[in-house]
């Protein structure tokens, strides 16, 4: 019996799980471990995990309801020693584009972090609802790109006060999970 795991049938779709893939075996040589006395009518699962990226579907409407609500976040970017730096964040999301938009300013860890690439996060939680948006991250300085973070960030939350140094971090999203 073959049995492929299937998240659209517990996630919404939009919401992204690595894939398994579980073989039911039955039989005294079901595997190795199993193989040798005393093991006749054993079964045993085997699940082999896919890590490759399933690719983002549409967003539902309740994930699409839940990013614009007026949350903050946590954005986790990598330090250049691969651990993890997590700060509190207010962000924007473009769902038409896939890209997580964070205003932040030039000399702060975050854009450092950012200028280098890599790979970034932000969650959202409220009470049992969350939502994890992931992709590589890069560091926006025109001045085009970060208004339209500005703008991302004023629809959202509030208008942000005038800085000369503004920059805009920009996650292309490749990756999202959730519990809603």
């Amino acid at each position: 019996m073959r049995v492929v795991y299937r998240p659209e049938l517990r996630r919404p779709t939009g919401m992204i799980r690595e894939r398994s893939e579980c073989q039911h075996y039955e039989g005294p040589t079901a595997s190795p471990r199993s193989a040798g006395a005393g093991t006749a009518g054993l079964s045993v699962a085997k699940c082999v995990r896919h890590s490759g990226a399933v690719p983002v579907q549409p967003m539902t409407d309740l994930m699409a309801a839940f990013l614009v609500e007026r949350h903050l976040a946590t954005l986790t970017t990598l330090r250049a020693d691969g651990s993890p730096h997590v700060v509190p964040v207010g962000f924007s999301y473009d769902i038409a584009n896939g890209v997580v938009r964070v205003i932040t300013f030039a000399s702060s860890v975050k854009a450092g972090h950012a200028a280098r690439g890599g790979r970034a996060a932000v969650s959202q939680v409220d009470g049992r609802r969350w939502a994890t948006l992931e992709g590589d991250v890069r560091l926006v300085t025109d001045s085009a790109g970060v208004a339209a973070a500005v703008a991302g960030y004023a629809a959202r939350y509030r208008e942000p006060r005038a800085r000369a140094d503004r920059v805009a971090l920009e996650i292309s999203v490749d990756r999202v999970m959730g519990s809603l």
